[in-house]
């Protein structure tokens, strides 16, 4: 049977053309070196290796042999290599799930920090609200997540990447544009774009919480999931609406922003979320990754809900 030991036994000794020189560069004695040739010509049916005076001389079948044998023993540690790195976590793939928002700023540059330390780790990635996030997570269909969600933490692990103020989104032309900054009694009575309270469930509480704690009602008039999808109808001037700053990475001709109560400003929370369970090697990795971009006021510490 042909065995890689007898391979790289053959390849030494084709190398140094000497048995004595290749017996120390495989720090072995020549008799069990010239076992294990004898062994591989024996697997081959054919003599690969004459000795002379001088040392050792290839035959026609030898000379041949060699490429290929040097080839195969390539293939063989490139293949271990492989393997070592996927079980590292240097190579291999990870499930991301993230919410639309994230991909505004939040995701590129996770992506940048994992390319650029981990390049070998590919990602695929599934756009998905923070709730079906939790579901994915729980049947290993996601090995992380880039979400808002507070539900269910307690499940899994998770820490903070980014704390961002939550500001007034504006027709360009509406009135309170005039002003360079609002209060939350001048949405009273406005007319309101509101998060939808399942699918958007996050953001719905957070908004609506502040509201009910300062008084103000406005004047819902939809009720959304997505945010590209509120500043549109903002700038045809369906209504006002709350969102995280980030959203003025879309550049939404005709929306205009106006902080809100900057001395207490209303701040919302991006975590990385894994299963506890969870074995993939890359998962490390995808930690340090988040960590590189994490805002420095994060609390960046994984940790467990209690």
């Amino acid at each position: 049977m042909l065995e890689t030991s007898h391979l790289r036994c053959f390849v030494a000794v084709a190398r140094a053309r000497h048995f004595g020189r290749a017996a120390k560069t495989l720090h072995m004695t020549q008799p069990p070196l010239s076992r294990q040739i004898q062994l591989l010509e024996r697997a081959l049916g054919c003599v690969l290796l004459h000795r002379n005076s001088r040392g050792v001389e290839l035959t026609a079948a030898g000379a041949d042999f060699l490429p290929e044998a040097q080839k195969i023993l390539g293939l063989i540690d490139r293949a271990g290599t492989l393997a070592r790195d996927v079980a590292e976590g240097r190579r291999g793939a990870a499930q991301v799930g993230f919410t639309a928002v994230s991909a505004y700023e939040v995701l590129p540059d996770f992506i940048h920090a994992l390319r650029r330390d981990h390049a070998d780790i590919r990602l695929e990635l599934h756009e998905m609200v923070s709730r079906d996030q939790v579901a994915a997570l729980r049947s290993g269909a996601i090995d992380v997540g880039l979400s808002r969600a507070h539900v269910a933490l307690s499940e899994y692990d998770h820490c903070l990447i980014a704390r961002e103020r939550l500001v007034v989104a504006l027709p360009h032309d509406h009135a309170l544009c005039s002003r360079d900054s609002l209060n939350w009694s001048d949405l009273h009575g406005q007319d309101f774009l509101m998060y939808e309270n399942r699918d958007a469930q996050y953001f719905h509480d957070l908004v609506a919480g502040r509201l009910t704690l300062e008084g103000a009602r406005p004047n819902v008039v939809q009720r959304l999931t997505q945010i590209h999808t509120i500043l549109a109808l903002v700038r045809a001037g369906v209504g006002v609406a709350v969102v995280p700053t980030s959203s003025r990475r879309l550049n939404m001709f005709g929306v205009a922003y106006r902080e809100i109560d900057a001395a207490r400003p209303l701040t919302a929370e991006l975590m990385l979320v894994w299963a506890r369970g969870n074995r993939n090697p890359v998962l490390p990795m995808l930690i340090a990754a988040a960590k590189a971009i994490a805002d420095r006021s994060a609390d960046f510490t994984p940790r467990r809900s209690s």
